[in-house]
């Protein structure tokens, strides 16, 4: 298929609904939301975010990558399913606060969310991203991901009877039903953090509302955070989403795509919402033969997975106040399971040229290691030195 598709009327969309899409839409939401929820609070939080301001964040980015998902497929007719960057908020997680709090992080996420409509426009920041080596890329995301993907273990010493419990159950659907392996994991955590008195820190449902967070700008901010979130966003989701959905014989307009994901991210970055994105991982569910049999009408189930996120924007609140009372221990066990994939494909993508290796390891390590210079946390320079390595390395060889 192409990206060139005859204009979608309502009775075209009538005629390629059907029952399977739309469930399986709602599934790839379901599964969505909770594989990665606890992520992004624990992300916000750690970048100094309230819990009304990640209620306003959440609502917001659940919303934006529902109307972005519906929008780009409807426009398309191809299945095009955005995410909040996983990775990114993992990254978050990892930094911690930055000078300047959380109107820093508003900042940016603002200028990410700027950057990925820059690079719609302009050919030789596109480029550039594009230049960046996959092993370094790689690199630095598994040395973002690594202290998350031990926390599972290191719960075990901690509360062994609960973490024991979340690993067991995660690893039996993981051989039985993976799709579901995480939902059920935090499924385990959930009633766990219940049992503890969870439920009294949620009072009566109440929806939750945008919070204002003035961003500020801080050379901190832009080298510690926005840059590494730009690249993580561009090169783990973005990238890797178009080439999953070209996988599929889809291939749509990278610069709509980012246009879209990226001007409303810089719109909702002033409420504290986080970067929108291409999905990569549940883009595939719907792009392959589950959504439908036939691949003109697959679209129709990455329109219900945006109907499915807009829904759960509304428990925005009630998510905030779960993962932010229970106990920190609990919530990374079953957000570290969430992220052993990724941590496992950025390992493989770092490490399978021999000639990128070494200096692939070098910003692996530094950027695990999060050392921080002048308030600039180690993604920043573990990038730097790995990339300084590759340089020198193949200066040598040339010479």
């Amino acid at each position: 298929m192409t990206d060139k598709v005859a204009p979608l009327s309502a009775r075209h969309f009538s005629a390629d609904f059907s029952g399977q899409s739309a469930i399986q839409g709602l599934i790839v939401s379901i599964v969505g939301y909770a594989s990665s929820v606890a992520i992004l609070i624990k992300g916000l939080a750690a970048v100094g975010a309230t819990e009304t301001q990640i209620a306003s964040g959440l609502m917001l980015v659940g919303f934006t990558k529902g109307i972005a998902s519906i929008i780009l497929s409807l426009r398309s007719r191809m299945p095009v399913s955005v995410a909040w960057t996983t990775p990114g908020m993992a990254l978050l997680a990892t930094t911690g606060a930055v000078a300047g709090g959380f109107p820093a992080a508003a900042g940016a996420f603002l200028i990410v969310g700027a950057l990925i409509v820059l690079t719609a426009f302009w050919e030789p920041l596109a480029r550039l991203i594009a230049a960046i080596p996959k092993a370094l890329a790689n690199a630095m995301l598994a040395g973002v991901l690594l202290k998350l993907c031990l926390a599972p273990f290191v719960a075990i010493r901690e509360l062994p009877v609960v973490a024991l419990t979340i690993l067991a159950v995660w690893l039996v659907m993981m051989r039985f039903a993976r799709l579901w392996a995480v939902p059920a994991a935090g499924a385990v955590a959930l009633g766990a953090i219940l049992m503890q008195g969870g439920a009294a820190n949620l009072g009566g449902f109440h929806l939750p509302y945008p919070v204002l967070v003035m961003p500020t700008f801080t050379i901190e901010a832009l080298f510690g955070l926005a840059l590494p979130l730009f690249i993580v966003t561009m090169a783990s989701q973005n990238i890797t989403g178009l080439a999953v959905l070209s996988t599929f014989g889809f291939r749509h307009s990278m610069r709509e795509g980012l246009l879209v994901t990226g001007g409303l991210s810089t719109l909702t970055a002033i409420f504290g919402a986080p970067t929108i994105n291409y999905a990569a991982i549940t883009a595939a569910l719907c792009a392959g033969n589950d959504a439908h049999a036939d691949a003109s009408r697959r679209y129709v189930a990455a329109v219900f997975s945006g109907i499915g996120y807009i829904l759960f924007a509304s428990l925005a609140a009630i998510a905030a106040a779960l993962v932010l009372h229970a106990s920190p221990i609990l919530i990374e066990a079953a957000a570290g399971l969430a992220l052993i994939g990724a941590f496992g494909g950025a390992i493989k993508g770092a490490t399978e040229d021999e000639a990128e290796r070494l200096p692939a390891l070098l910003t692996f390590f530094v950027t695990a290691s999060g050392l921080s210079f002048f308030g600039i946390g180690g993604a920043f320079w573990g990038l730097l030195l790995g990339w300084g390595a590759r340089l020198l390395f193949r200066f040598r060889i040339a010479g």
